[in-house]
């Protein structure tokens, strides 16, 4: 899935404070950690075989402590999701941000997504489990996501650098479009091994993709342009000849 939203949200949570973000309490490391740990078991094992126990282990807490921060497993997974959610869309976001024109923002969006979830590929993993684990976890993901799409397109259209299309259909689809290209690429690359290291996706691909939604966000033709209009009078009076 892939897009360029915009929005003031804060950054996500991390387990080392940057300058600008507050020193994280030994509490909030802790449940860092054991959110760090659920991603990784969730994303590895999926979520029926993945355990509090196994999470607890591979965070290096006791099941005791587990259950100060989270109340079930079910909970930790909705919870991993919408942390993946604002990770990925804090990336797309303070990547499209420097860019200069629509289609230099969907550029540098897209191939954020694509470097996120070859680094993240839990993001796929653990997403799609969610259609059959947590639907409502599901939806809250790529809502959250268009819902800024949407109106970075609105606002791209009424500058003129967008066609005349509904902005949150083109919003899903150029998730759609995001979101399958990174899965075969990303995920089913050549010289990836089912469960191994991810792939990138290759320049070439890249390029073919990122043309492909140019020309569907194009601002549209005149209507006077021939190429945009019904079928040619010389095409009909063949096709009247035939008949």
């Amino acid at each position: 899935m892939s897009t360029v939203p915009q929005s003031n949200e804060s950054q996500p949570s991390e387990t080392q404070p940057s300058e600008t973000q507050p020193r994280l309490t030994k509490g909030e490391r802790t449940r860092a950690r054991i959110l760090v740990a659920a991603e990784r078991v969730f994303a590895d094992l999926g979520f029926h075989d993945a355990s509090i126990v196994k999470i607890t282990e591979a965070a290096g807490v006791g099941q005791g402590t587990f259950y100060l921060y989270f109340a079930s497993k079910i909970e930790i997974f909705d919870e991993v999701v919408e942390d993946l959610n604002r990770r990925v869309r804090h990336a797309m976001i303070a990547a499209s941000s420097q860019a200069s024109g629509r289609i230099e923002a969907e550029r540098a969006g897209f191939r954020a997504f694509f470097e996120f979830t070859a680094e993240h590929p839990a993001l796929y993993r653990i997403v799609r489990q969610a259609e059959f684990v947590s639907p409502g976890a599901l939806r809250l993901h790529y809502t959250r996501i268009v819902e800024g799409y949407r109106d970075g397109l609105a606002k791209a259209q009424a500058a003129g650098e967008v066609g005349d299309i509904d902005p949150e259909v083109a919003a899903w689809a150029l998730m759609g479009i995001g979101e399958i290209v990174g899965m075969r690429w990303v995920l089913w690359g050549p010289d990836v091994e089912p469960g191994g290291p991810t792939s990138a996706v290759p320049p070439e691909v890249f390029d073919h993709a990122m043309r492909f939604i140019e020309r569907a966000l194009a601002p549209g033709r005149s209507d006077s342009d021939p190429s945009e209009s019904g079928p040619r009078e010389s095409d009909t009076s063949e096709r009247e000849a035939r008949a």
